[in-house]
């Protein structure tokens, strides 16, 4: 794996596309992942949404479980229940974290879809403004997503609409990580990471992070574990397990991991704002053939791809 490079896109915006097109191509053929500036995000609305997480993950124990859920639902996912590694066939312990969880909430009029898909967002009373914090959040990270998703059709030679148009109802959730300091959790178990070894499983993620000691490292192609570049203006931007199957592997969905609280410092503790973006629940997703495509996967429905997915890091 190169370097994951940055990349402004503020010339997409003006109209210069060709350049930037070309260096995202590059980038998901190689790291898999990138950085993005110019994306027009408020950096206050970034900081407010997570002062106001932190309010949330500061109330007591007693508190938070009023809003308890496992993987897939909405509201708090306390400690213990989730373990990525899993989704790679690994038993490792449980990620030392705890997430806020919130997602597309609009139904589609089937509820046996919307029961799962399309849940009501649920935010505590006791943090007044997190609901409309958040609410204007996601309709930022939508927006970020969906002109990503165009720019990726653009940087292979598609139609602009080739992606965009299966997230007319997409599907998509938000996981606030807070990874409480070492002081809190303790000496970390053999194998167990702030967020274990895995792939994203979607079509685009965008990672608001904090920079830390104990802070996000990506695979290279060769295996080796590389500590992520961090510019606080930017977005850490990834595809996700769908999005390489829709290429045919021309792009990576590249492991990555959140190292666990170091010793050396044993306070911090770190705040992100994952936005996991995907597809229409039924769009049905085809590998591109060749020359573009590598590989050529059985098309899958999003949904039922997705849901396997889940369901293999909830810990039971």
């Amino acid at each position: 794996m190169g370097a994951v490079p940055l990349i402004d896109l503020d010339p997409w915006y003006r109209g210069e596309r060709a350049a930037v097109a070309r260096r995202v191509d590059e980038a998901l053929q190689d790291s898999g992942f990138l950085l993005i500036t110019g994306h027009g995000v408020d950096p206050g609305l970034r900081a407010e949404t997570r002062r106001l997480a932190r309010e949330f993950f500061a109330l007591p124990p007693a508190v938070k479980q009023r809003y308890a859920v496992t993987v897939g639902g909405r509201g708090w996912l306390p400690p213990g229940v989730e373990a990525n590694g899993y989704a790679e066939g690994t038993a490792t312990p449980p990620d030392l974290k705890e997430s806020f969880s919130v997602g597309a909430d609009t139904g589609v009029g089937d509820p046996a879809v919307d029961s799962f898909w399309f849940q009501r967002n649920v935010f505590p009373a006791e943090v007044p403004g997190l609901e409309r914090t958040v609410t204007a959040y996601l309709a930022e990270m939508r927006r970020v997503s969906d002109d990503l998703l165009t720019l990726f059709a653009v940087a292979l030679g598609l139609d602009a609409a080739h992606f965009t148009a299966h997230t007319r109802h997409p599907t998509y959730t938000m996981n606030i990580n807070w990874y409480p300091p070492l002081t809190a959790v303790g000496t970390p178990e053999p194998g167990q990471f702030r967020i274990g070894p895995h792939t994203d499983f979607g079509t685009v993620t965008v990672l608001d992070r904090q920079a830390g000691v104990g802070g996000l490292q990506v695979c290279t192609a060769g295996g080796r574990w590389e500590d992520a570049p961090f510019d606080p203006a930017a977005f850490t931007v990834n595809i996700g397990d769908l999005m390489a199957r829709w290429t045919g592997d021309r792009w990576r969905s590249t492991r990555h991991r959140v190292l666990p609280p170091a010793a050396d410092a044993p306070d911090e503790d770190l705040v992100s704002l994952i936005f996991f973006y995907e597809t229409d629940h039924d769009a049905r997703i085809t590998s591109l053939a060749p020359p573009l495509g590598r590989t050529s996967y059985p098309e899958v429905v999003a949904s039922a791809y997705l849901k396997e997915k889940l369901d293999a890091i909830t810990v039971v």
